[in-house]
């Protein structure tokens, strides 16, 4: 007998210490998930890229641009949402890709979405292609330049959203970041050059 209740008290143990757990594992389930976040220029454009490469090898980015969501606002340089324009001159076509870390209103899905293809035949205004090379320099760097050279106004208007876009002009050698404080640059009364190859500062714009 008393071999019997040796043997029934580490069993006894074992059955305690599994329904002990079984709560925890219940707890890890009922996590809520976590709330999407902005993410870098560069991390967007990459995604974009990849897949604008599989639709012309020889795609090359005309532009980027940030685009602002309430769900998921722009902060320090990273944004909910990027868009940007590719463009092939040897099919002579140009396609606008967005990048979104949730699905939202104005045609956004969540991840990489293609429009449709346009004709391109060469620059139609100020923007001219650029080497992906050239792009090494982040928009969260171009912001954090951009509020040291626009501390004032940036003291001045503290909740001004900002917008970034990235280009290249005959006016710069390099492609730059546009820092805007504002949703656009046509209703911006203030923005930062930052140089998207070096890094360094450029112009201020009104």
């Amino acid at each position: 007998m008393r071999r019997g209740y040796r043997c029934l008290i580490p069993l006894t143990f074992l059955l305690l210490a599994a329904c002990g757990q079984a709560p925890k594992t219940a707890e890890k389930a009922k996590e809520p998930p976590k709330p999407p976040e902005p993410v870098s220029a560069q991390w967007a454009f990459h995604q974009m890229y990849v897949y604008a490469r599989s639709w012309a090898p020889d795609a090359t980015p005309l532009r980027l641009a940030s685009i602002e969501l309430s769900e998921v606002p722009c902060k320090a340089g990273k944004c909910g949402a990027w868009e940007a324009v590719f463009v092939s001159p040897r099919l002579g076509r140009a396609r606008r890709l967005t990048y979104s870390v949730i699905e939202a209103e104005g045609n956004l899905h969540k991840g990489v979405f293609a429009g449709l293809e346009e004709t391109w035949t060469g620059p139609r205004g100020q923007a001219e292609p650029f080497p992906v090379a050239a792009f090494k320099v982040d928009a969260t760097a171009a912001h954090e330049l951009a509020m040291k050279k626009g501390a004032d106004y940036a003291k001045k208007n503290p909740d001004m959203p900002m917008s970034y876009l990235l280009e290249k002009t005959k006016r710069f050698p390099n492609p730059a970041w546009r820092v805007i404080w504002g949703r656009s640059v046509a209703t911006s009364g203030y923005s930062i050059f930052v140089d998207a190859a070096t890094g360094d500062y450029l112009a201020t714009g009104r």
